[in-house]
């Protein structure tokens, strides 16, 4: 089991979808993400498997969450630099978001 301490170490912040690019070299269908995660963090690149559910166009301001203090992970070619949160649903992996607009970089909290 996880402790509450566990899960506080996790830096869950809020950061807009500015660019999305098709992942070709990935072995799934993927995205090449650019997340702007506010000042203090700055836009990180991140690869998400949401092509199911979402186009490239439709991603352009999406705000989502993601896990920003993971160490980055190589996909390929691609450093992917944050972790974006989704669930797996029953036709593909639904993105987390904030239900109102809030500032990129907030923590979640």
């Amino acid at each position: 089991m996880a402790t509450f301490e566990d899960f506080m170490k996790l830096d869950i912040r809020v950061g807009e979808i500015v660019e999305a690019n098709d992942f070709k070299k990935a072995r799934k269908p993927a995205y090449q993400l650019k997340v702007d995660l506010g000042q203090e963090i700055g836009v990180k690149k991140s690869s998400a498997q949401i092509k199911d559910l979402y186009s490239s166009e439709e991603l352009i301001g999406k705000q989502v969450l993601a896990v920003v203090n993971f160490p980055p992970r190589q996909i390929a070619d691609f450093m992917s630099e944050v972790l974006v949160l989704g669930v797996y649903g029953d036709n593909g992996v639904v993105l987390i978001q904030p239900d109102h607009r809030v500032n990129n970089g907030d923590k979640l909290g």
